[in-house]
């Protein structure tokens, strides 16, 4: 690692679901270093499975916060040995998984303020948290804090005007409901609430990072267009709740965030919040914001019709999505083993052509009709969003399975645009790196773009096959009016 140590650089971090990444990024906007640390299999000792502890109830999702900053020790130690040169790091910034919430136990600012590089991070903050087990995103167990929220400041849409979504299961502020209603003394013992993106910025600050207004858009509390917390909805959550939070800032001082599910964000000028998906304050523009839908079940997903359908291997996965046809004979699935958040359905349903339910599809079925089907749904519930696919329309694919080529071609298929990707699996800390260049830059009102104009372009990876428009043009009514079907037919009784 000696040639890095003259290299002036940025690092970018990524505590996601499953793992803590980092990448060291050059002046030139390079990548010369990355590393991780895979939860599941590098802390064993935790016992989890995709990151997390899903509890009895089948609807209650955590994970160990100690896991976490044990997964930064060991990550920060294995760059000391690689020769790794922390001088020339001139920022850092990061993404969290979003939602997910840390609860600091009276006391640990302290701690966190008088942190000594002599000892483990673990050994110092492990008495540090009044809730042992964070819950996180793929959460879905606060329905009747839900419903109080959105009838405290007049229902869904006005919950939605004002925050930028409806009451969602995950969204923090629910959680925190959840917390003070059910443990109301650890509730009580917490001095300082953050999300995952400002907890993990602590740990570097050493003291409490305060919420950014991009990730605080996801907690059902704070008022996109004032970017200030709603008195009424902090209210109707737990008494003292804004101290325990603290205020909330631009998000150019601290880290932004993106998600490890899957996800569709599309840039908007003028919000127009709905019912369904979300509306977020802009990380790189506070001009603007951004729509973002997401699907809980998407790798995990794709992972478990790979186990079971194409013997663990990706690359019969592929074989499969290229000996099957366009539409897939008109064959439909829906696979949604967690509860899904767009739509609200649980469990696989399969229809055929005729549009009835069947029990089980041929493996290579089985594949395509999961692949088209996550497609389908994020287009479709893109235009309810007013998304609308142009002439120059451009997809930017990232995460792991935007190396799958086979996958892409399915993107590019059922949206009718080329599909474009960057050359890295870790898209979320090399943008976390690009951020902190930018925030070099802070006072100067520099644009972003032109933060990062020695970024690589994104590679053009995919373009739509020739009569596939008018394939998935019929296909995407009916798979709305079957989403519509199942959604009803597997709607949760308090609803």
């Amino acid at each position: 690692m000696a040639e890095h140590s003259a290299r002036h650089c940025c690092l970018g971090w990524d505590f996601s679901t499953q793992q803590v990444k980092v990448v060291a990024v050059d002046a030139e906007l390079n990548v010369f270093y990355e590393d991780s640390v895979h939860f599941d299999r590098d802390l064993p000792e935790f016992r989890t499975q995709g990151g997390v502890h899903v509890h009895e109830d089948g609807l209650t999702v955590t994970s160990p916060v100690l896991m976490w900053v044990q997964a930064l020790d060991i990550i920060l130690e294995k760059m000391k040995a690689s020769g790794f040169d922390f001088s020339q790091v001139l920022a850092l910034s990061g993404a969290g998984q979003q939602h997910g919430s840390v609860y600091w136990k009276a006391g640990a600012n302290q701690v966190l303020t008088s942190l000594t590089p002599d000892l483990l991070l673990r050994e110092q903050l492990q008495a540090c948290f009044s809730i042992s087990d964070s819950p996180v995103w793929m959460d879905s167990s606060t329905t009747a804090q839900c419903r109080q929220l959105e009838a405290t400041v007049g229902g869904a849409q006005a919950l939605s005007s004002l925050t930028g979504s409806r009451a969602y299961e995950r969204f923090t502020g629910n959680q925190i409901a959840k917390i003070y209603q059910k443990n109301p003394e650890a509730y009580s013992r917490t001095e300082r609430i953050s999300l995952v993106s400002s907890f993990a910025a602590s740990l570097f600050l050493g003291s409490y990072s305060p919420i950014d207004h991009s990730d605080g858009s996801g907690m059902n509390l704070l008022q996109i267009q004032d970017k200030v917390w709603s008195q009424a909805c902090l209210g109707a959550c737990a008494p003292g709740l804004e101290e325990k939070l603290g205020q909330p800032v631009p998000s150019c001082s601290v880290v932004v965030s993106l998600g490890t599910s899957d996800t569709l964000f599309l840039w908007l000028q003028e919000p127009m919040p709905a019912l369904e998906g979300h509306i977020f304050c802009n990380p790189v523009d506070p001009q603007h914001y951004m729509a973002l839908l997401c699907f809980k079940n998407g790798s995990l997903m794709r992972e478990k019709i790979r186990d079971e359908s194409a013997s663990r291997s990706w690359s019969e996965f592929s074989k499969a999505l290229r000996s099957t046809e366009l539409g897939n004979g008109g064959n439909l699935g829906f696979y949604f083993d967690v509860m899904e958040i767009t739509p609200e359905i649980i469990g696989r349903h399969r229809f055929n052509a005729e549009n009835h339910e069947v029990s089980a599809f041929p493996w290579d079925v089985e594949i395509r009709a999961l692949i088209e089907g996550q497609f389908m749904a994020k287009k479709i519930h893109a235009e309810g969003l007013g998304y609308r696919v142009m002439p120059k329309t451009k997809i930017l694919a990232t995460g792991g399975a935007s190396h799958n080529k086979d996958i892409l071609q399915v993107l590019a298929d059922v949206f009718g645009a080329p599909v474009y990707v960057i050359d890295t699996a870790n898209s979320a800390c090399v943008g976390s790196a690009y951020r902190a260049f930018h925030g070099l830059t802070a006072g100067t009102n520099m644009p972003f773009s032109e933060a990062v104009k020695l970024a690589p372009n994104p590679r053009l990876a995919a373009t739509p096959t020739p009569g596939a428009f008018q394939v998935y043009e019929a296909l995407l009514q009916r798979y709305a009016v079957l989403e519509q079907r199942v959604l009803t037919q597997t709607r949760r009784p308090s609803e």
